[in-house]
């Protein structure tokens, strides 16, 4: 290094040293050698060698906004203000630890960095976070952030003041400071990221332009592929790039002997004359549509980004694309290439595309088949699921403007075209979610959608409980429909999901913006098809109090378009559905699924019957519904007055009407000879039987769905109802559960037949005793004598509701003391889970350490310390290190005398009270973090157990069954229900706990919890 060079760094490390960014470095185990950089003035920028330091530090992907669209957000405002901070990463201070390894060697000594240095892997991350942490409020909105470069923007001067006071305010709260020679204020346009943004729009930094124009011309490889790089960087705004560069890419080819010649002379200066004038690009305004003009042609494609005016006649370019196929691409059949173009546009666009409603104009029509073609295969499928996450609209060319510019591109596109990169290219800064407001905290939520394709159609709905538990369902649908059809039945399923939850305040969401205003009323339903479907889902619709219906775009209904779309295109096997969705086969129309009284007196078949036997029309019917006669007809058949309906097999069956219809399920279901068969069967013996009406098998499933002895019969109902509800001790000893194991036979030698169980919830710790018999004396004495006198006042105490754990002497106790006593419901020991392991853990102790079976009594001390000195899954610890702040010394460690031992067999008397002085003051330290772990250990359970949960919901009024219990005997044996009932719930706790009444109003003596019951259909 040169002694004036030398010199410099010295000046430029004492200035830092002084500054408190440096300090002195000894034995560091990380070193780096500086890297003097020269600066205008003849100064010297010190930068640091870190390739080893950052080859081994771990990669911090904290995102960097994206260039296209931190400038788009930029543009278009009125007054902007450009600010830099004064060394910013400098006002980051480094962690203590990790000072030494910035270590970096001079003449002059070894320094290492106090202060977050340039040249590290993640600085750049690192000051981007702390840039969110503070402006999260004001980005996007008041100002844009791009690490250490601040822009304020407004729309007037009166708003362009109140957000720089903001700004100004945040900065001094938090102490970061501007350099004021890099800071502009109030300006109506300036530079950002190499780009010009003003109320205009977004040009190009004639800097920029002006250093194209006065470079020399390009001599050797390495000088033409720096043209070339610099020319890539402004290939946003020149469409005629490509062509004028034609000739300097020849120069770049592998074995090319071709040299700088009079069309590569041509071509630069054509490049210099381009530069003269540059287009101006406008960013996008929300709420439009985007133009795409695309052109394909057999070597190369090229498109325009555009958006008409607030006028809507004028359009405005936003975004210039072109590409030249590869060798492979060009054997494509037209369609292929143009599938090809467009994907690889709209990842190019995805910034745009995501967020608006894309019109594709191109001359190739067959285009629109992606996009209405239900099922494709190849390549083509692949492409169009990629495609399927953007809502591109093809529309018919009309404007020749912007396509006359797309095929310009296409015929001069730009070869081995490469974006900038920035360190994070396509990372959004953060998600920005709308609080719900109070009013809509207690409403449910359901999402529809519908999917048609060649394979079938399906329906899919997830419906949201207000604390965003989501259950999802689907059905694929067993007839043709239209793609309206599909959305209408979506939509019926979800609704009728909601109304099967009991759910009275609803929000209703679909992409069908058809369906959602037809329903709002907003829009005349004309098609007869859905005539009864609005009319049917506006009759569900009033079991509801409060009913919404609305609109969002296809991108946001993502679960209930993959829910549609997996039902349509998968068959149900016989084996079983899919796991935790509710996977259906839905044979008819939703309108159809229900079967309703003959209003008028006339028997379903009426108009069929009146136009086999006279070819006469309902009056008034449209053209459609009369096809829709004439086809029905076809396969029905009038004999000696009486309808018969032609079946696949060509048997005839007797149309009967609903009185008939009745009688027959109520016949066949729970008659002389009825079975009480499910619905499928019902219709299918009813079928055989040679009889027919239009639902037939939704008649006898909602008659089966009804019949009391059907549900009081059924199986079990194993699914959870409702999400776990966990119980912690806020501290030790104060909740403790208590329980009784026993009776025990053989009884112990000293008579003894019982065992007292309490347990403390937080460190797990129990205590046990033996008794002949248990009574509320014997209770009341082990609570004060085992629990109050030696760990103090507990805060609860739970029990199970045994009359020896539920007395007025227990009762007197617990108010003398202040003492809570709760009791868990009955039958139901998993609400006293704590001591019910507990038991469970002691009794198998002491059945491998007993030996006679009469002295498990004698057993018992030792099962209770083998128990309090074992780790605790739920803690993490053992009971003992948690009571008395340090592990039990066990009888091993005296005849093989541990580390432990040995350390502390050689202290003084006064060293050792100091050591358990220590132990004691650590003990809260362990007892925080047994919480923090015994929260965790929650967490997963409940993360587990909430997967099984199928949500059921009761309120008041509700009609339920109750599960049998079998604690208690029943003289019908083997033949009894497994439910009994109905009663009538009287009030519904948030918990899952109910209380219930029988049908003449008399209250049980206990509430039971939601999973023994379920909801009776009357």
């Amino acid at each position: 290094m040169k002694p004036e060079t030398s010199l410099k760094i010295k000046e430029e490390v004492k200035k830092q040293f002084d500054a408190g960014f440096l300090a002195v470095a000894r034995y560091p185990e990380w070193v780096a050698n500086i890297v003097p950089v020269p600066k205008k003035g003849g100064k010297v920028r010190m930068c640091v060698d870190y390739r080893d330091l950052n080859r081994a530090s771990p990669k911090d992907n904290f995102p960097l906004p994206h260039i296209d669209i931190l400038v788009d957000n930029t543009a278009n405002f009125a007054l902007f203000s450009f600010m830099d901070g004064f060394s910013g990463y400098n006002q980051i201070k480094m962690a203590p630890e990790d000072m030494e390894k910035t270590t970096f060697v001079t003449l002059w000594g070894t320094f290492c960095y106090k202060v977050m240095s340039f040249g590290l892997k993640n600085a750049g991350a690192t000051y981007q976070r702390a840039m969110v942490a503070l402006f999260h409020d004001m980005m996007h909105q008041e100002i844009e952030v791009y690490v250490d470069d601040i822009i304020a923007k407004s729309k007037s001067e009166e708003e362009h003041l109140v957000n720089l006071r903001k700004l100004f305010e945040r900065l001094k709260k938090y102490q970061l400071r501007l350099n004021p020679a890099k800071c502009t204020f109030g300006v109506k346009s300036g530079k950002l990221l190499g780009f010009v943004v003003s109320q205009k729009g977004i040009e190009v930094d004639p800097e920029k332009v002006k250093a194209i124009l006065e470079m020399p011309e390009p001599r050797t490889e390495r000088q033409v592929r720096g043209f070339l790089g610099r020319l890539n960087y402004i290939a946003r705004f020149i469409s005629q790039l490509t062509a004028i560069c034609e000739p300097l890419f020849k120069l770049l080819r592998k074995n090319q002997t071709d040299r700088w010649n009079e069309d590569c002379q041509e071509a630069f200066g054509r490049i210099k004359k381009c530069l003269m004038n540059p287009p101006v690009l406008m960013p996008p305004v929300p709420g439009r549509p985007l133009i795409l003009y695309m052109t394909i042609l057999d070597e190369s494609m090229g498109c325009m980004l555009g958006q008409h005016d607030e006028s809507g006649k004028k359009e405005r370019a936003v975004y210039y694309l072109s590409k030249k196929f590869t060798t492979c691409e060009m054997n494509y059949s037209l369609l292929e290439r143009t599938c090809c173009a467009l994907v690889w546009a709209s990842h190019r666009l995805r910034q745009y595309m995501l967020s608006h409603t894309t019109w594709l104009i191109s001359k190739m029509d067959p285009v629109k088949y992606i996009f209405e073609k239900p099922a494709l295969t190849g390549r083509i499928a692949r492409w169009q699921v990629l495609l399927s996450e953007f809502d591109i609209v093809y529309v018919t060319q009309k404007a020749i403007k912007g396509s006359a510019l797309a095929d310009y591109l296409a015929q001069q596109p730009l070869n081995d075209y490469q974006p900038m990169h920035p360190e994070f290219p396509d990372e959004d800064i953060m998600a920005l979610f709308e609080e719900k407001l109070d009013e809509d905290r207690d409403k449910w939520t359901v999402w529809f959608d519908g999917a048609s394709n060649i394979l079938g159609h399906g329906v899919g709905a997830v419906l949201i409980s207000p604390d965003n538990q989501c259950v999802p369902f689907t059905a694929r649908l067993g007839f043709d429909c239209t793609d309206n059809m599909a959305e209408y039945e979506a939509c019926a399923l979800a609704v009728q999901a909601a109304i099967d939850s009991d759910v009275k305040l609803l929000k209703v969401y679909g992409d069908s913006a058809l369906v959602i205003h037809q329903l709002r009323g907003e829009w005349e339903t004309r098609d007869p098809k859905l005539i009864p479907y609005k009319a049917y889902i506006k009759e569900l619709a009033e079991t509801f109090d409060e009913i919404s219906f609305h609109h969002i775009p296809r991108e946001e209904n993502q679960m209930a378009d993959a829910l549609a779309t997996l039902a349509s295109m998968f068959q149900l096997t016989p084996h079983g559905d899919l796991p935790y969705i509710e996977f259906q086969c839905r044979g008819k129309p939703a309108h159809c699924c229900q079967v309703e009284e003959e209003r008028d007196g006339k028997p379903w078949y009426y108009d069929i019957k009146r136009y086999v036997e006279s070819k006469e029309y309902p009056p008034e019917i449209a053209d459609n519904d009369k096809r829709t006669l004439r086809r029905l007809a076809a396969s029905f058949f009038m004999s000696g007055g009486t309808l018969y309906k032609r079946n696949h097999d060509m048997t005839l069956l007797r149309c009967v009407d609903a009185k008939e219809a009745n009688h027959m399920i109520e016949e066949v279901h729970e008659g002389s000879f009825g079975t009480h068969a499910n619905g499928h069967a019902m219709a299918r013996k009813i079928l055989r039987a040679g009889y027919y009406w239009l639902t037939m098998e939704s008649d006898c499933c909602v008659h089966v769905r009804k019949c009391h002895k059907c549900q009081a019969f059924a199986d079990n109902v194993n699914a959870p109802p409702h999400p776990l509800n966990v119980m912690s001790a806020p501290w030790p000893f104060s909740m403790w559960g208590i329980d009784v194991i026993g009776a025990i036979e053989p009884k112990a030698s000293n008579g003894h037949r019982f065992i007292l169980v309490a347990i403390d919830y937080f460190t797990k710790w129990v205590e046990a005793a033996s008794y002949t018999n248990v009574t509320r004396n014997v209770v009341v004495r082990f609570i004060k004598k085992e629990i109050i006198c030696r760990y103090g006042l507990p805060r609860k105490i739970i029990t199970d509701n045994g009359t020896n754990l539920n007395n007025k002497m227990m009762g007197e106790m617990c108010e003398e003391f202040k003492i809570q006593h709760h009791n868990s419901t009955p039958y139901r020991p998993k609400m006293n889970g704590a001591v019910e392991a507990a038991n469970k853990n002691i009794k198998k102790i002491i059945q491998k350490m007993t030996v006679s079976y009469k002295d498990w009594h004698e057993m018992l001390p030792f099962a209770l310390h083998g128990y309090r000195t074992s780790v605790r899954t739920s803690t993490g610890a053992t009971p003992f290190s948690l009571v008395y702040g340090m592990e039990a010394v066990l009888p091993f460690e005296v005849e093989v005398p541990s580390l432990r031992i040995l350390a502390e067999s050689g202290l003084k008397e006064s060293e050792w009270a100091q050591t358990r002085y220590d132990q004691l003051n650590l003990i809260e330290g362990k007892r925080l973090t047994a919480m923090s772990h015994g929260r965790l250990y929650q967490q997963r359970m409940k993360s587990a157990f909430d997967k099984k949960v199928r949500l059921r919901k009761f309120h008041e009024g509700d009609l339920v069954l109750k599960k049998m219990s079998h604690a208690v005997k029943d003289h019908r044996g083997k033949w009894a229900p497994n439910y009994e009932g109905p009663f009538v719930v009287k009030r519904a706790f948030s918990g899952g706990a109910l209380v219930l009444t029988n049908m003449d109003g008399e209250e049980l003596p206990s509430p039971v919890n939601s999973d023994v019951v379920k909801r009776y259909y009357a």
